[in-house]
């Protein structure tokens, strides 16, 4: 099974510009969609699961600038790589002011282009928030510096929860996987040791996730969903 390709998109109404940076972008790996128009660009910042976007100071009678600006408004957070003709430089800055992360002026070198892309997306990588680490044999549950160790029963616990991320586990699921076959008596053991598991974690998300209590139906992982290893 292969990667997906990043999905980049290139916002700009001239449409040999379109072309060309698709045809490259292409060549050098990626998924390129290609909007000219800033309507339809907004929709599609705000609906596809996009790696960076490349666009034009200028779209048409529109500003690329305030496309920018409404994105970061917005909340999304991807790299913004913008086009400027060699003149507009109060346009290549007011740009950066309005969250757009380099500029690039046309005509460019493409390779310039790729390699100014590339650090922007190794950038974006390395702010992205990383899962915690629970390790099963050495029970322990680490995020950066933080660590915090587990008992058996509560690495067990936590490594169900894990294991069927995205899934709300009922109080008895957990019962029956964990205490059924001891003979215990009592399903109020899972809230026990979830209590246990919660102290542990502490109250501010330090390991970027908790474990959350859904009225009627259960409990669930709530957050970045830690890596099993």
């Amino acid at each position: 099974m292969t990667d997906t390709p990043p999905r980049i998109l290139i916002v700009d109404d001239d449409p040999e510009i379109t072309s060309a940076l698709a045809r490259g972008l292409m060549l050098h790996g990626y998924d390129p969609v290609t909007e000219n128009r800033v309507d339809a660009a907004r929709t599609r910042l705000q609906h596809d699961a996009l790696s960076a976007a490349i666009i034009d100071v200028m779209i048409g009678e529109d500003s690329g600038i305030d496309l920018v600006r409404g994105l970061r408004d917005d909340g999304l957070t991807l790299p913004v790589l913008m086009l400027s003709a060699l003149s507009e430089v109060d346009d290549r800055t007011r740009g950066l002011e309005a969250g757009a992360d380099d500029y690039i002026v046309k005509p460019f070198s493409f390779d310039e282009l790729v390699a100014r892309l590339k650090v922007q997306e190794r950038r974006a990588d390395s702010l992205r928030p990383r899962p915690a680490t629970l390790d099963a044999t050495a029970r322990t549950l680490t995020q950066g510096p933080a660590q915090v160790q587990l008992t058996e029963r509560e690495c067990a616990l936590l490594a169900l929860l894990v294991q069927n991320a995205g899934d709300t586990l009922s109080r008895g699921q957990i019962f029956d996987a964990l205490w059924a076959e001891e003979g215990s008596s009592s399903e109020n053991v899972v809230d026990v040791y979830l209590g246990y598991l919660r102290r542990k974690l502490g109250p501010d998300r330090t390991f970027g996730f908790e474990i959350k209590t859904i009225r009627n139906k259960g409990f669930v992982i709530d957050g970045l969903t830690p890596t099993l290893v």
